[in-house]
């Protein structure tokens, strides 16, 4: 493993006014099931732009720019932005697409996330998880690669398989949706992580899932952290 440089934890959230969700539905990609409401919403349900204080015992979340991914298909590059604002480092969603190789089927695999995260700030390496449900090892190893991460400014981004039955809010219910998202926080009191999801589905753009669902959610794909 390489060596991390420690640095400062990170504050409060901000967001920007996202963008429509546009163009075709493509498998390996998130499912549009409606447009995003007209204003942004924030992880408290606020208007975007307003850092939500105090927060809650044992929270900590990162400022990240935040973009509702531009085509059904670069849910991948978006979550990319998402995490490298957080590092103040902004590209396009398509310059992003194009460094990533993504195509209309999406992103093909988390490694190639990894690349393009390394390329620009370092630090990042694949973790796999391909047993479903994940071993305790691969979840122990999940929860300390989000609280390094996230007190060390890098958010994580997380490959999902999301099926009936085992889905964040707003999905659409009845279809397994193939994913990419962002984890930018945590709370280590009551072991929730704070997702920014550029798919927006029903305006679900910043939510908080409990850890364990997240880990249940990731198998067999896998995250960049």
């Amino acid at each position: 493993m390489r060596q991390r440089k420690l640095a400062a934890s990170a504050a409060a959230l901000t967001v920007v006014l996202a963008v429509p969700l546009l163009g075709p539905v493509a498998a390996g990609a998130a499912v549009e099931a409606g447009g995003p409401p007209a204003t942004s919403q924030s992880a408290a349900g606020q208007p975007t732009g307003v850092a939500q204080e105090p927060r809650a015992m044992g929270e900590v979340v990162l400022n990240v720019d935040y973009q509702v991914q531009e085509t059904g298909y670069w849910c991948g590059p978006a979550a990319v932005r998402i995490a490298l604002s957080a590092r103040g480092i902004y590209r396009s969603q398509a310059d992003l697409a194009a460094q990533l190789g993504t195509h209309t089927g999406g992103t093909d695999w988390i490694g190639q996330v990894t690349r393009v995260l390394s390329n620009h700030v370092g630090w990042y390496e694949t973790k796999e998880m391909p047993n479903d449900p994940p071993t305790q090892a691969q979840k122990d190893l999940l929860w300390r690669d989000i609280v390094l991460n996230i007190n060390n400014n890098y958010p994580i981004v997380a490959n999902i398989v999301a099926p009936p039955g085992n889905q964040p809010p707003g999905y659409p219910p009845n279809q397994t949706i193939y994913h990419y998202f962002t984890v930018i926080g945590y709370n280590d009191v009551n072991r929730t992580v704070l997702i920014a999801d550029p798919a927006s589905f029903s305006g679900y753009q910043f939510y908080w899932l409990t850890f364990d669902q997240l880990a249940s959610l990731i198998p067999p794909k896998g995250y960049s952290a």
